[in-house]
C-alpha cells in the first residue's frame, strides 16, 4: 500500500522567507531572531526598513533550517504568537515554492515574449501555468512553448462572464497571481477587489500626459527627452495601483515615432520582468498606496 503524498505544508521545510509590516516598536527583530533562533534556524539575509511618517516597520527575512524536521504549519504556527503580539501583517512560505503564474495579453506580445523565455531559460522563478487573451494572435507563441493558451473574447455585454471565467481559469490552475502582459482591457471593480495584492500590470510612463491610443506619437509630437514604464498592482483605481518597479531611458529629437515606440517596449519588458520576480521571490511589501522593495 502507497503512503499518501504529503503537502507542500506537510513537508520539512529547508529554507523560509519570513515578510511583515507593524507598527514600529522596541524588540521586534529580537524576538522574531529569538523564535527562529529557538526552532534552529540562521538568518542568511535580512533587511528592515521603517517608514519615519508613518512609525510603520517592514522586514524581509530569510532563514535556513539547521534540522529540517519542521514543516512549514508547523514554523507557521509557532509565529502566530509573535504576530499577534506586534498587530503584524505578515506572510512566511516556503523558498522553494514558486509562484504559479496566469499571463493575460492582448496583441502586443513584447512583455509576453520576455516573461516566457525567461520562464523557459529558468532565470524566472514562477511556474507559468497558461496563458488568456482576448485575441488569438498570440496563440501559437504560447503554443510553442508548450503551454495551455485560453481564448476569451470579450465584448461590453459578455465582460462579467469573461472575467468569471479568467477567474476559473486562475482557480482550476492554481494560478496565485495574474500578470497583465499589455492586457488592453480595464478590469472590473469586483475583479480588482478579488484580485487585490495578485495582479500585476504595466504601461508606458507617459500617463496621464498622453492618453488614449499612439502615446508614442503624442510624445513624439510634443519632444519628450524622457520615456519609461511602470509596473504596480491593479486596483479599481485606473493605472494608479501602488507601483512596484519603473525604468526611463533617455531620448532625444533624432528618435522617430516606431525608434520611441520599440524603446518603450522594450522598457516595459524588463520593468515588468523585475516586478514580477520580486513578487515571486516574496521582497514587495504594500505600504498603504505606496510599495516597500527589498530588491537586493
Amino acid at each position: 500500500m502507497s503512503t499518501p503524498e504529503k503537502t507542500a505544508n506537510e513537508k520539512p521545510v529547508r529554507e523560509i522567507v519570513l515578510k511583515f509590516s507593524c507598527e514600529d516598536q522596541p524588540g521586534i527583530v529580537a524576538n522574531v531572531a529569538a523564535l527562529f533562533a529557538a526552532q534552529g534556524f540562521n538568518i542568511r539575509e535580512s533587511h528592515q526598513f521603517e517608514d519615519v511618517e508613518s512609525r510603520r516597520f517592514f522586514m524581509r527575512t530569510v532563514l535556513d533550517a539547521t534540522d529540517q524536521s519542521l514543516t512549514l504549519a508547523e514554523v507557521q504556527a509557532a509565529f502566530i504568537p509573535v504576530a499577534r503580539r506586534y498587530n503584524m501583517d505578515w506572510q512566511l512560505v516556503d523558498a522553494d515554492s514558486r509562484l504559479k503564474v496566469l499571463v493575460a495579453v492582448s496583441q502586443w506580445g513584447h512583455c509576453l515574449h520576455n516573461l516566457l523565455n525567461a520562464w523557459k531559460q529558468g532565470t524566472l522563478p514562477v511556474d507559468i501555468v497558461g496563458v488568456v487573451s482576448n485575441h488569438q494572435v498570440m496563440q501559437e507563441l504560447v503554443e510553442w512553448y508548450q503551454l495551455p493558451f485560453h481564448h476569451l473574447p470579450i465584448t461590453p455585454d459578455t465582460k462579467a462572464q469573461q472575467e468569471g471565467e479568467m477567474l476559473a481559469l486562475m482557480e482550476s490552475s492554481g494560478a496565485e497571481c495574474l500578470v497583465l502582459a499589455r492586457y488592453m482591457q480595464i478590469l472590473s471593480n469586483q475583479l480588482c477587489r478579488q484580485l487585490a495584492g495578485r495582479a500585476i500590470n504595466i504601461h508606458h510612463s507617459f500617463l496621464p500626459g498622453f492618453k488614449g491610443a499612439r502615446p508614442y506619437h503624442q510624445a513624439f509630437e510634443r519632444g519628450v527627452k524622457l520615456i519609461g514604464a511602470t509596473a504596480h498592482y491593479v486596483t479599481a483605481d485606473l493605472d494608479e495601483g501602488p507601483i512596484i518597479e519603473q525604468a526611463v531611458e533617455r531620448v532625444t529629437h533624432v528618435n522617430t515615432p516606431g525608434e520611441l515606440t520599440e524603446i518603450g517596449r522594450d522598457i516595459e519588458s524588463v520593468v515588468l520582468n523585475r516586478a514580477l520576480r520580486w513578487h515571486a521571490e516574496h521582497r514587495v511589501l504594500l505600504n498603504g498606496n505606496k510599495t516597500v522593495v527589498f530588491s537586493r
